[in-house]
């Protein structure tokens, strides 16, 4: 097995190497570094309150979108932050600014954009929604921002930052966003969010048809695929293949390399199709941008400080594991075929049922109780979510979802609706290590 102190001598080197760097321009003026011994009983602390976590490393957790950094990133995390670059402007951070331009193009082929495009990493996808949305506000003043109602609850909050009215879109039993609501309502829509992956259950919208209607109606369209974004390596997987191809056609994209891309927290990206959008962050400052004519990352960002360890991990990552299907597409192939397996497993069981086929790599499914109560399914599935954490070696940790009574009997009819709403399991296998355990989490659940 391997473990994360066996990488200690690659950064060890690598560290030697900057070592050297920062020797080259003289004596060092700082303060002595603190006792050792002390620094060893500080981290020795640290150390021990993190064994309190769940085990995010392990596959039998398969409860949030959590797992951690591939070591590649997080080794180039550690060794750039031993600079502190600061990707606001060249003058804080020149190479590591340069790494995210490099990144920020990598992304922007991918999704299908052109030269003309613009983007940037963020600390977190939620800074990236926003900052889209405040361009949807501005190029639509007073219009509505709209959103279906299993989209992810930060786009009306920021609406409400944004003083900008918000609308949500009903969907279906099956998640569906009500296009012809859309329809209805689109003379007072400004910005259409589309999201491709959803945290509940990474369902994916059907952005053809949305922009169809967007288009008629001159909407702008936002896609929200901070979960889902990077599926479109392995588009030709998915029951939702079509919608992938059609990225390119939005006016702006949201993907968070801290979830799929195997990034620390925080990693998000916004993209723009139109770099003219630049004028809503024109800005100028007496002290900042001063060692270049060229564009700094600062002055098109909502954000001021962000870290350039953020940006050159994720290159690094990116050069080891390209944007391409054997490259981190292999690694999405391996938690879709986890998923279905997954869900295969519960198809064939006889004491649990699937919610709906996954679009991606969450799964929804519940344990049939005796009776058929909607109280009963919720009951189970809070004994089933306590016992997986009872064990630590045979143990397992899912999460918990619920759902609207008329969502989940408009397709299970026999059960009474006896409250009005169900808790059903929820398991998202966003780890490649899925793969290989699922069996053995299926087992353990008793599935």
């Amino acid at each position: 097995m391997n473990h994360y102190g066996d990488y200690l001598p690659l950064l060890k080197e690598s560290l030697r190497k900057l070592d050297r760097w920062r020797d080259s321009f003289g004596e060092d003026y700082h303060d002595a570094l603190a006792d050792g011994e002390k620094l060893k009983e500080i981290l020795n602390r640290v150390g021990e309150r993190l064994e309190g976590n769940y085990p995010f490393h392990h596959p039998q957790y398969a409860g949030q979108m959590l797992k951690p950094p591939h070591p590649i990133a997080w080794l180039t995390y550690m060794l750039t932050a031993t600079v502190n670059p600061n990707n606001h402007a060249l003058d804080g951070g020149p190479p590591t600014s340069e790494m995210e331009k490099e990144v920020i193009r990598k992304l922007s082929d991918f999704v299908g954009y052109d030269d003309r495009s613009l983007g940037h990493l963020t600390s977190t996808g939620t800074i990236a929604n926003l900052e889209a949305l405040f361009i949807g506000r501005e190029i639509h003043p007073g219009k509505h921002i709209a959103a279906s109602s299993n989209a992810h609850y930060t786009h009306s909050r920021m609406s409400r930052l944004l003083n900008a009215p918000f609308l949500e879109i009903p969907v279906s039993a099956t998640g569906e966003p009500d296009l012809g609501f859309i329809r209805k309502s689109a003379e007072k829509i400004g910005t259409l969010v589309v999201t491709m992956g959803t945290t509940g259950l990474g369902h994916v919208e059907p952005l053809g048809e949305m922009i169809s209607i967007a288009r008629e109606h001159g909407i702008r369209v936002h896609i929200d695929a901070a979960y889902g974004g990077f599926f479109k390596l392995i588009s030709g997987d998915l029951p939702s293949s079509a919608e992938w191809d059609l990225m390119h056609e939005a006016d702006s994209i949201v993907i968070d390399p801290h979830k799929h891309a195997l990034q620390p927290y925080g990693s998000g990206s916004v993209l723009y199709k139109d770099a003219s959008i630049v004028r809503y962050f024109k800005h100028d400052s007496p002290y900042t941008y001063f060692t270049s004519d060229e564009l700094h990352l600062g002055e098109i960002s909502i954000e001021c400080s962000r870290a350039g360890a953020s940006a050159a991990a994720l290159w690094a990552t990116l050069e080891l594991l390209p944007l391409n299907r054997n490259g981190l597409g292999s690694l999405l192939a391996a938690t879709r075929a986890a998923s279905i397996r997954f869900h295969h497993h519960v198809e064939e069981s006889n004491r649990f049922e699937n919610v709906s086929e996954p679009a991606l790599d969450i799964n929804g499914y519940f344990k049939i109780p005796g009776q058929k109560k909607l109280s009963a399914v919720s009951e189970l599935s809070r004994q089933i979510f306590d016992g997986g954490l009872k064990s630590r070696d045979k143990g397992y940790h899912l999460s918990l979802f619920t759902l609207p009574a008329d969502s989940f009997t408009s397709q299970f009819p026999e059960f009474d609706a006896n409250e009005d709403k169900v808790i059903i399991l929820r398991s998202v296998f966003m780890k490649p290590e899925h793969k290989l355990f699922v069996d053995e989490l299926a087992e353990r659940i008793g599935i």
